[in-house]
């Protein structure tokens, strides 16, 4: 006996029309008692062309957003995945990175449909991705229509940014701030981080609006914040020592945002060729920033100009925790505000910089080095991260990624770049090695941190298990994870 699921219109409008089915006794949903998400129902009428490309747009749109924000393969995998299930259709997945494919089969008797979209532009913007992620919940959970869920996405991608652009300028000087506090520096040379830091974000803007590849904005920022720690150092305003700290501040700032912990995690969970776009990405703006720092020290020691850093690293005192963990705290929020988050999304997001700076101190204190105290340090803001923001409703991407900013290798980068380019020593790419090592421990901190706390969530189903590995995006309720 054979039981036909109802039209695809009623399934599109959410109208209750009922279809009994008598070995099936499942709770009523806006879609009728006949549908359960993850198990389509292709009887006698398979789903029209028309019904499928409506929610095969909707869900490549929902996953073009998550890759734009940078979240992984396997939770742009699982969401369209799950948002197509929730309107009857069984989907195969493809996402790599830049482009998502999706192929929806029909049953034995009907062609399959296939529809890609390429992902052309990648911004941060963490209030539209958890207004999306927010509308994949509702999508799962039954309460709204493909019709009525593609309108709300349009309202979502093309609305503005919360903030003003110069409250993101102010938000990019504060992390500066920030920063060099957290390497022990004060006021004064926190001022003019932050002034430094606002002129590169400025020209920055200016250059992408004139379509220069991100490649030679990184050069351009790295160029202008070690210009001025080398002006600095020659007006013989601050110590030699500290203008360094400047260089280090805007290392961290332009190497902020990069996609790190998404290319870790997408080499964790098996997708290895996004994984090998997104390193490539990395690396590509990272040699932009390293070449900037380069080319600026080799015109300042022409020029008789030199910017010094510590020759060996020493630990601030233990007094000193209490400023950086408000110096972490502080840098956290600010980058996370700089990304355009949800206000909620700033403290959450400093409470979880705060502890990772607290770790980091006192491991560094008792003799741990850099490497271990940052992967540490890292786990701690994936676990506390996934914790927190999962009550709040957050994505833990926006957590993690914030989090572990304060503690990117700004400084090391610098020793490095002065090392070979100044000194013409051939340690320098030992330094160059440890800092590359300690961003890769903090993005697989982050990640081990995000594993360790599945088990301590409640409401892991079947997707989850699905897609072994941690999971910083993307629907995790009960509802969404009735998957086959």
């Amino acid at each position: 006996m054979v039981f036909a699921r109802r039209a695809p219109t009623a399934l599109l409008r959410g109208r209750r029309d009922h279809v009994t089915r008598p070995s099936m006794t499942r709770p009523p949903t806006p879609y009728g008692t006949a549908y359960a998400p993850g198990r389509p129902i292709y009887g006698p009428e398979v789903p029209s062309e028309s019904t499928v490309h409506l929610v095969l747009d909707l869900a490549l749109r929902i996953g073009e957003v998550q890759m734009a924000s940078g979240a992984g393969a396997a939770d742009v995998t699982a969401t369209v995945i799950a948002v197509t299930a929730a309107y009857g259709l069984r989907c195969e997945v493809d996402v790599i990175f830049t482009s998502i494919s999706v192929c929806c089969h029909r049953g034995s008797h009907a062609a399959p449909v296939t529809s890609q979209r390429v992902v052309r532009a990648r911004s941060l913007d963490y209030t539209r991705l958890s207004t999306v992620e927010a509308l994949v919940r509702k999508i799962t959970a039954g309460e709204v229509g493909a019709e009525d869920a593609l309108a709300e996405l349009e309202r979502a991608t093309n609305a503005p940014h919360p903030y003003p652009r110069w409250v993101a300028t102010a938000a990019w000087a504060g992390m500066a701030a920030a920063v060099t506090f957290l390497l022990g520096s004060g006021p004064a040379l926190g001022l003019v981080a932050a002034a430094i830091t606002a002129v590169i974000d400025r020209l920055g803007r200016v250059l992408n609006r004139r379509a220069v590849p991100f490649f030679f904005q990184q050069v351009v920022g790295g160029l202008v914040a070690t210009g001025a720690a080398l002006g600095l150092s020659a007006t013989g305003l601050l110590p030699d020592v500290q203008p360094s700290l400047v260089v280090a501040a805007g290392i961290v700032v332009l190497l902020s945002g990069l996609s790190v912990v998404s290319a870790v995690q997408d080499g964790i969970t098996g997708y290895n060729v996004t994984a090998a776009g997104r390193t490539m990405e990395v690396t590509l703006a990272s040699a932009g920033l390293v070449a900037g720092v380069a080319l600026a020290l080799r015109v300042g020691t022409q020029l008789g100009l030199h910017v010094t850093v510590p020759s060996d690293f020493v630990p601030l005192p233990i007094t000193s925790l209490p400023v950086q963990v408000f110096a972490g705290a502080a840098a956290t929020a600010c980058f996370a505000l700089a990304s355009y988050a949800p206000l909620r999304a700033l403290v959450v997001s400093a409470a979880a910089g705060a502890a990772g700076a607290g770790c980091y101190g006192v491991l560094l204190h008792v003799g741990a080095g850099g490497l271990v105290a940052s992967a540490v340090a890292a786990t701690l803001i994936g676990l506390s991260g996934a914790l927190m923001s999962r009550r709040l409703r957050l994505a833990p991407l926006v957590v993690a990624v914030s989090g572990i900013t304060p503690l990117l290798p700004g400084l090391t980068t610098y020793r490095a770049m002065y090392e070979l380019t100044v000194v013409n020593n051939i340690s320098g790419l030992s330094s160059l090695f440890l800092a590359l090592g300690i961003a890769l421990a903090l993005a697989a901190g982050v990640v081990l941190g995000e594993f360790l706390a599945q088990p301590l969530r409640t409401g892991i189903g079947r997707l989850e298990r699905k897609f072994a590995g941690p999971r910083m995006a993307g629907p995790l309720n009960p509802v969404a994870q009735r998957l086959d």
